[in-house]
């Protein structure tokens, strides 16, 4: 691992298979440009979380792009958060527009900057598709965030993402079926894919709890917009948990608890059932 400015930058093993196999069928100077395409790709998304103010710790690449690890204390909006995720395709895209730019001056190789504008194309496609790292999936999770309580977004994207990495891996099998060959990039990103969400999902509680933690913001946000609560209504007999898994991620929260009959007794800001939670 090297650092850039307090950013670790890493290979993933799987790139490192990548430029293996790619140095023993002679094609370095494709692996080359994967890679530069690949970084340009990610450097993409690092400039967006610095712009946002997103502390970003390490970067990781792989063969279609990246895994970054950042960190935003709860801070990060959907909003933003979907401006980073598209900061990277972005970046394909002006590429892309750059290539064709040369292609019509009759600058360089007209069989690399085909190739260029392939590569790039897939890349920025294939990083669009809904699915956990991939930036379609963190789109489409911050999109949902809008939408339902946090909890639920993280179980359902993560499910959603599941689904999608095992249509990969039975995409990558079928020519077996058939006496073809096998989809061997296909499958290694498959299993990659399928590994890394079912990752996440046995630490969903995990990420879950960092997220209670991290609401002060949510309450800074509130103070400083001025805007309306969402309410939250509830039995004295549900549990903390349910309650809290109502949460969504760009609110904050009143709970209003009734009783047997209906009538609303108590009405609790979010932090005291976060402090009970916690057991401050």
């Amino acid at each position: 691992m090297i650092r850039v400015r307090g950013i670790g930058l890493s290979l993933h093993p799987l790139f490192v298979l990548v430029m293996f196999f790619s140095v023993l069928t002679g094609q370095f100077l494709e692996l080359l440009t994967l890679f530069t395409i690949v970084l340009i790709h990610e450097m993409g998304h690092v400039c967006a979380a610095l712009l946002s103010g997103v502390t970003v710790k390490s970067v990781q690449l792989l063969p279609f792009g990246g895994v970054a690890v950042m960190e935003d204390h709860g801070r990060l909006t959907a909003v933003r958060e979907i401006g980073i995720a598209l900061a990277g395709p972005l970046q394909n895209g002006v590429m892309i527009l750059t290539a064709l730019g040369l292609q019509q001056t009759g600058y360089g190789s007209s069989a690399f900057l085909a190739y260029f504008i392939q590569a790039n194309a897939i890349i920025a496609l294939f990083n669009l598709l809904p699915v956990l790292p991939l930036d379609g999936g963190k789109i489409f999770q911050a999109a949902l965030s809008l939408l339902l309580p946090y909890y639920f977004t993280l179980l359902w994207s993560g499910r959603v993402s599941i689904v999608a990495s095992v249509c990969a891996l039975v995409y990558a099998l079928l020519p077996l079926g058939s006496g073809g060959g096998l989809r061997l990039n296909l499958l290694m990103i498959g299993l990659f894919l399928l590994y890394s969400n079912l990752t996440d999902q046995r630490n969903l509680p995990y990420r879950f709890v960092a997220f209670l933690m991290n609401r002060e913001s949510a309450y800074e946000r509130y103070q400083q917009s001025g805007s309306a609560a969402h309410p939250i209504v509830a039995f004295s007999a549900k549990p903390l948990d349910d309650i809290l898994r109502l949460f969504k991620r760009n609110q904050y929260h009143f709970i209003y608890v009734m009783n047997e009959e209906k009538n609303v007794v108590a009405v609790v800001p979010e932090q005291k059932l976060i402090s009970s939670y916690f057991g401050m």
